[in-house]
């Protein structure tokens, strides 16, 4: 069960994934591993329109995109870029294969450590979480998030350490944050996504 806020740039997709193993059993094949490169043959490509189109999209709650909290999916073109993305396990390598070359911040959260009902919205001042194992936190006012029934669990810009995924996770739930001034790219990055997963062996349900 996902609800959305109304908000007049957000073309959000929703999707679960149940995995052929646990993450961790999961290595990369290599052409997978291609995909983490800048200048692999991947169906979509990002530019400095999309990047500026997405910080926008952020900004519209009176989030402040820049600096450590700069969407997502800049860092991976950065990584790329001076060849420090490298594989992790092959669930998490397709996200950063899609979020780089989509050029669209990808949420992915453990279904078995989120609590449902889930909502997409701006989160409210004084919001923060703490978003890796050395306890540091991220200021969320006026940030879109998803929401689980324990509040704000993941966003464009870093997850919260809480429902992130780990070694034995075998169920998701994926958020990419598309814009509605993208045209089509949320709904090419999904369909390619999915591919990718289903390569893998994996099962994929949109949420509606």
């Amino acid at each position: 069960m996902l609800t959305i806020d109304p908000h007049p740039l957000l073309d959000a997709l929703a999707f679960t994934t149940t995995l052929p193993g646990p993450m961790s059993s999961l290595p990369s094949p290599e052409w997978l591993t291609a995909f983490l490169k800048l200048d692999a043959p991947a169906p979509l490509s990002s530019d400095d329109t999309v990047r500026g189109v997405v910080r926008d999209l952020l900004r519209h709650g009176g989030y402040k995109p820049t600096g450590r909290g700069k969407p997502a999916s800049e860092y991976l073109v950065r990584a790329a870029g001076d060849g420090s993305l490298g594989s992790i396990n092959a669930a998490v390598d397709i996200c950063n294969a899609v979020s780089l070359h989509s050029g669209l911040p990808i949420s992915v959260v453990d279904l078995d450590r989120a609590k449902a009902p889930f909502r997409l919205g701006i989160a409210p001042a004084g919001s923060q979480y703490v978003f890796n194992a050395s306890g540091q936190t991220i200021d969320l006012d006026g940030l879109l998030c998803l929401f689980d029934a324990d509040g704000p669990c993941a966003n464009a810009v870093k997850d919260a350490q809480r429902t992130k995924t780990n070694a034995d996770t075998r169920r998701t739930l994926t958020i990419i944050w598309g814009a509605k001034t993208l045209g089509d790219r949320t709904a090419r990055a999904f369909a390619w996504y999915r591919e990718l997963l289903e390569r893998l062996g994996a099962t994929v349900e949109r949420v509606p």
